[in-house]
């Protein structure tokens, strides 16, 4: 079974929206926020994270975004296996999927995650993707999260978790600090949330 990966650029608030540049989502006042931020260890890290071979999950947002940017993007590892990876997507369009190789998810997209989690091949990736990756952890369908944390506060934008996201606890199975105040951390979902209370003797 092929494991799903969520990677994410966010900000210490929460926000996912146009990490990469201006324009990039929407009018988005503060499109770019990673760029003064970039450092090598994060690309290591994102490198790493995607190993040699793997497909991209992606909601049709995400995927509109990357496919007015990768195709044009120039000759590079990254820009060839992005290119090159099957992407299957949350679209209820699945005739406009121009950037190939390409595959929608079908009208149920759990038990479309569920029928490629379940066929042989690489990992799948998933990037942004705000209303999908909910939809993941809900069912218990992500395998791990991978966080790039940036030490800036947006005030606005689209979150990663957003209202309604469904309560979990994931695991910490890894953690380091970019020298330009990014930290890199890994988990995988543990389960349900669980709560107490410190009136019970809890410590």
């Amino acid at each position: 079974m092929r494991k799903i990966r969520i990677i994410e650029f966010i900000s210490l608030d929460g926000v996912i929206q146009a990490p990469g540049g201006p324009g990039e989502d929407g009018d988005y006042p503060h499109g770019g926020w990673i760029v003064p931020h970039s450092d090598p260890a994060v690309g290591e890290a994102i490198d790493a994270a995607h190993g040699e071979d793997f497909d991209l999950l992606l909601g049709r947002r995400t995927y509109d975004i990357w496919s007015g940017y990768w195709p044009k993007a120039g000759k590079s590892p990254m820009a060839d296996k992005l290119n090159a990876a099957t992407k299957y997507v949350a679209t209820h369009r699945p005739d406009s999927l121009g950037w190939r190789p390409v595959e929608g998810l079908g009208p149920d997209i759990v038990e479309g995650v569920r029928r490629i989690k379940a066929k042989d091949g690489p990992d799948l990736i998933v990037w942004g993707s705000s209303t999908l990756t909910p939809v993941l952890l809900e069912h218990g369908l992500a395998d791990e999260v991978l966080l790039l944390v940036y030490p800036v506060l947006l005030g606005t934008g689209k979150r990663f978790f957003s209202e309604g996201a469904p309560p979990r606890e994931l695991a910490l199975v890894g953690t380091k600090a970019a020298s330009s105040g990014v930290v890199i951390s890994t988990y995988r979902p543990s389960g349900p949330l669980r709560t107490g209370s410190f009136d019970d003797g809890a410590v």
